[in-house]
């Protein structure tokens, strides 16, 4: 009991400091110091996407990762070193790919504006731009973040899990400032995702003493996830798309969740909760509504725990 304390304890202390920033970002922040930086990081997310369809899902998954632990701060972006194990090598975020699209970006950063844009922004930016590739909305990125300069990976378990029920979720989500709506807004950004069947397997046989598995899933989807996901697995690339359009960014994942067909648990979890279920309804129904809220909460998500006092870093892997 003592051990849980102390971790429930470090937990809190952890994310205490990472709620809706107060700090001041600013649209035109490098209007005078780097003004094409968002057409530098707009071509290298548009030239990585055209080689790999993957890379929008990964991109905005980063950028969720990285905000929710330390804030927008790029943490998520430094390599462990021999004395220190970096929040990349955390268990939530072993599957975190496509860094390299970021480099990239980065060092074309570097040699049109040395040592200006921090890789904070550059990841903000190209978050966006990867949901505007998608056929999603648009909106103005504010800049302005610094680099953190701590990364840690046990700090990576703060992250909210895919077996979250919606009051987990809601919890989570004010912790970093952030409402309700945002909850449900945030979460559309798995019309891009895929899932490896780890993350939610349990859900598929031995789910309770009364049902194999989990009842709120749309029987023939549950068949379909057991075939995905066989049992011994050999496969472990295997997982399932969260919604059926995967690389357009739309409302199908919460069709698909008011259908009975989340994936995650915590997915079908926010149409079975009453602060959650209207709003699902509402995106599954009206997707210009989901498109603006997204925009909206996109940018409050940004503004979490920004960093004014950290570093520009001139390679986005390791601090200066």
């Amino acid at each position: 009991m003592a051990l849980q304390m102390f971790y429930s304890l470090t937990i809190l202390l952890i994310i205490s400091g990472i709620s809706l920033s107060r700090a001041t970002l600013d649209s035109q922040y490098y209007e005078k110091t780097c003004p094409q930086a968002e057409n530098i990081i707009y071509q290298a997310v548009r030239n990585a996407t055209t080689y790999d369809p993957k890379v929008p899902a990964r991109i905005l998954r980063m950028f969720f990762h990285d905000c929710f632990v330390r804030g927008c701060d790029a943490s998520v972006l430094l390599d462990s070193t021999t004395t220190n194990k970096a929040e990349k090598d955390g268990p939530p975020n072993l599957s975190l790919a496509a860094f390299y699209v970021i480099d990239d970006a980065k060092t074309k950063l570097e040699k049109a504006c040395p040592k200006t844009v921090s890789c904070a922004d550059t990841l903000a930016i190209a978050a966006r731009d990867v949901v505007v590739l998608s056929g999603g909305p648009n909106w103005t990125v504010l800049k302005g973040r610094k680099d953190g300069r701590i990364s840690r990976a046990n700090e990576s378990l703060t992250l909210p899990a895919p077996s979250f029920n919606t009051s987990q979720l809601i919890q989570s989500f004010t912790q970093r400032g952030l409402t309700t709506k945002d909850l449900v807004t945030l979460s559309g950004g798995h019309t891009l995702g895929f899932s490896h069947c780890s993350s939610f397997e349990a859900r598929l046989r031995n789910f309770s003493k009364v049902h194999d598995f989990d009842p709120n899933l749309n029987p023939q989807f549950a068949q379909d996830l057991k075939t995905k996901c066989p049992k011994p697995n050999q496969d472990s690339s295997a997982g399932h798309f969260l919604d059926s359009t995967q690389s357009v960014f739309d409302n199908d994942y919460y069709r698909r969740i008011v259908g009975g067909k989340g994936v995650f648990l915590s997915d079908q979890s926010m149409i079975l909760d009453y602060r959650t279920k209207w709003i699902v309804e509402a995106f599954a129904r009206d997707q210009s509504s989901f498109f603006s809220e997204f925009a909206a909460s996109m940018v409050k998500l940004g503004n979490v725990g920004v960093n004014e006092n950290g570093e520009v870093r001139v390679n986005c892997r390791v601090v200066n």
